[in-house]
């Protein structure tokens, strides 16, 4: 059964409430979030030692994650835990359904993939060499303690415009399968419909969208320094030890915070039924 969904425009200003009430269901179901994103930062992990076909089948799932992370967010306000089934349920409605989610999986891996296969080919593997001279060179201050070798290159412009370049290329295509999956689980649409639905639904809210990325921008920025004067604190007592640790614990709850707001943009941007207290701006 699809449930009729309205896209409409909403305030800027939602945007940080979309960063807050990421934050909201964390503090709910913290285990149940984070342990849902320490699966996936798990997954990622393995992808580096798979070779390139499965690699490539991994992308693939990654819009089936972020809806996945939409489901444990609902079903955590709807009192319940969040499990790791959320991942595999839309593919357990109707076979048109679990075959539009495939489509758009697949249809995601290969504009990720070959985006960033051309862009190499229009640079001439200019940003590739320029971040290995920059791996090199971290390297080399790991390896030295934190001290900053004698002769450390002067930083490289190909690195620095290959990757405004690339994250530009990932923003872009992100923007059609934002909601996508959601609105072929939730709203029963095929898969060029849902794109354009979700380009639609981003770009009339791109406002909301920019304060949302913004205030995560702030999220980050206020952890790091956080992060930077509890470094000094534990110095000073000789816990530096622990640094790593509370480093991890952050990083997870972040991102945990991160993926559990996904579905509020949804909500907001088409109008999808969620628990009134949570989405009031009072609350």
């Amino acid at each position: 059964m699809a449930l009729t969904l309205h896209l409409q425009n909403v305030p800027a200003a939602n945007g940080l409430l979309w960063v807050r009430h990421g934050f909201k269901i964390v503090q709910r179901a913290p285990l149940g979030m984070v342990g849902l994103f320490s699966a996936l930062m798990l997954l990622n992990l393995l992808t580096l030692a798979l070779p390139a076909p499965l690699r490539f089948l991994l992308l693939a799932t990654m819009p089936l994650f972020s809806l996945g992370f939409m489901l444990a967010s609902h079903l955590v306000l709807q009192g319940k835990r969040p499990v790791p089934s959320v991942f595999i349920a839309p593919l357990q409605l109707t076979a048109e359904r679990r075959n539009t989610q495939l489509v758009l999986g697949f249809s995601f891996a290969l504009l990720t993939v070959g985006g960033l296969l051309l862009l190499d080919q229009l640079d001439g593997g200019a940003f590739g060499s320029a971040l290995d001279k920059f791996m090199d060179a971290m390297a080399k201050v790991s390896q030295e303690g934190g001290k900053q070798p004698a002769e450390l290159p002067a930083p490289d412009p190909a690195l620095f415009s290959g990757f405004l370049l690339r994250l530009s290329w990932i923003a872009l295509i992100s923007t059609p399968y934002w909601h996508a999956p959601a609105l072929v689980h939730w709203g029963g649409q095929g898969a060029l419909q849902a794109l354009f639905s979700s380009t639609l639904g981003v770009w009339r809210n791109r406002g909301a969208f920019a304060v949302y990325m913004t205030g995560w921008l702030g999220v980050q920025l206020v952890a790091s320094l956080a992060g930077a004067m509890l470094s000094a604190a534990f110095a000073l007592v000789g816990l530096e030890a622990l640094l790593p640790l509370m480093g991890i614990v952050a990083m997870y709850a972040l991102g945990s915070a991160f993926y559990a707001s996904l579905y509020f943009t949804f909500v907001d941007c088409f109008m999808f039924g969620a628990p009134k207290d949570v989405l009031d701006s009072k609350t």
